[in-house]
């Protein structure tokens, strides 16, 4: 079995952050969103090629962050885009991706950017016993939330409707971003495409596989979080850090009141301030603020400014003193 992290997406809802990053890069705790997935994909031994799909713009930085790593298995693909406008669409880049690397064996997908609570192995070993297409199933509890994703109806495990992005959902229950597709599969990808059928989102492909033959899903309780605005983000932080913070050793706190689940990275100065539910990156320095539920980019300078909700880009300088 072989397997795709999804890491193709430009993440204009999370600029200036990711801008000129990665989204999948961002951290929560003590690790990163992708690393995450890296780790379990790395030690899943019925796993053996993982194929990071990113585009042309992120291309360098996925290559320098797999090389400064431990993995053996991840080997990058690059779609030929740079910018969110160019995109040929989840399917059609996944559909591309089998041609260009010649997958032909059962192919587990993964977002790069989701945080999930269940062990992939458990996904995997539903997915090998079913032997049909598989998705995961999660419980968002808001029916407002449900519009935004895949409605599923579930028979036991068998997916006996599916719509995508329903305007007036019936149920909360949702298809998240992890799949598995058996090898005889995969040459569907190229028939749903030829039809004209809607290459972004995968949910379009499983509704279409779901009319034609057995989707089975795999349901989850625990935490799911999609990663595509500052909100998502700093709720899963929030989750990961679970009340505690990380303050990195480099980090200088000079009366500095610290909440919870705060994440203090190198290089940071703080002085006179308090900070809670927030994440500062590299080298930024604030003096006399107050932060709450925030994301402060690397090498920001902030004096006397008092912030909720806030998102900053790298390299501000912003100050309300005299």
């Amino acid at each position: 079995m072989d397997a795709v992290v999804l890491a193709g997406g430009y993440a204009t809802r999370l600029w200036p952050i990711t801008k000129h990053r990665p989204k999948m890069f961002l951290p929560v705790g003590a690790s990163t969103v992708i690393d995450r997935i890296f780790a379990e994909l790395e030690a899943e031994t019925r796993i053996d090629t993982v194929y990071v799909s990113t585009n042309e713009r992120f291309a360098d930085d996925f290559r320098e962050h797999l090389a400064a790593s431990d993995y053996e298995k991840p080997v990058l693909s690059v779609e030929d885009t740079t910018a969110e406008s160019e995109k040929f669409g989840v399917i059609g880049a996944l559909a591309q991706l089998v041609d260009r690397e010649g997958v032909d064996d059962d192919l587990l997908v993964v977002a790069g950017d989701n945080l999930i609570s269940f062990a992939i192995s458990d996904f995997v070993d539903f997915f090998e016993r079913k032997g049909v297409p598989t998705i995961a199933a999660y419980d968002v509890g808001s029916l407002d939330r449900a519009k935004s994703y895949g409605l599923v109806t579930l028979d036991g495990d068998e997916v006996v409707d599916f719509q995508e992005k329903p305007d007036d959902p019936e149920s909360t229950l949702v298809s998240i971003a992890t799949y598995g597709f058996p090898a005889e599969t995969l040459s569907l990808l190229e028939t749903y495409l030829a039809e004209d059928q809607n290459p972004d989102e995968p949910g379009w492909f499983i509704e279409w596989l779901q009319s034609r033959g057995s989707v089975c899903a795999y349901t989850f309780d625990g935490a799911w979080f999609d990663i595509g605005t500052p909100e998502s983000y700093l709720d899963a932080v929030r989750w990961a850090l679970d009340g505690d913070n990380v303050v990195a050793d480099s980090a200088t706190l000079e009366n500095v009141d610290i909440g919870e689940n705060v994440h203090i990275m190198d290089g940071v100065e703080i002085t006179d301030s308090n900070v809670d539910g927030s994440v500062i990156f590299p080298n930024a320095v604030l003096r006399n603020c107050s932060v709450r539920d925030s994301i402060i980019d690397e090498q920001t300078h902030l004096a006397d400014i008092d912030f909720s909700g806030a998102l900053v880009g790298a390299h501000t300088t912003i100050s309300n003193g005299d």
